[in-house]
């Protein structure tokens, strides 16, 4: 129900792999090693604003 109320489609369509997943567990563990290891957030906005910087 909550994809539903923000308009998106789930994709069933076949069996996944860990290669769908790949490009984006490389971003997070680009963001982990570059901003959120390397510094101390107090709270999670100023993680959002360093992420869209």
């Amino acid at each position: 129900s909550l994809l539903k109320e923000k308009g998106i489609t789930q994709s069933m369509s076949r069996k996944g792999n860990c290669l769908d997943n790949a490009v984006i567990e490389n971003f997070f563990s680009i963001i982990k090693s570059e901003l959120f290891y390397l510094n101390k957030y107090d709270d999670i906005e100023e993680l959002r604003k360093d992420i869209k910087e």
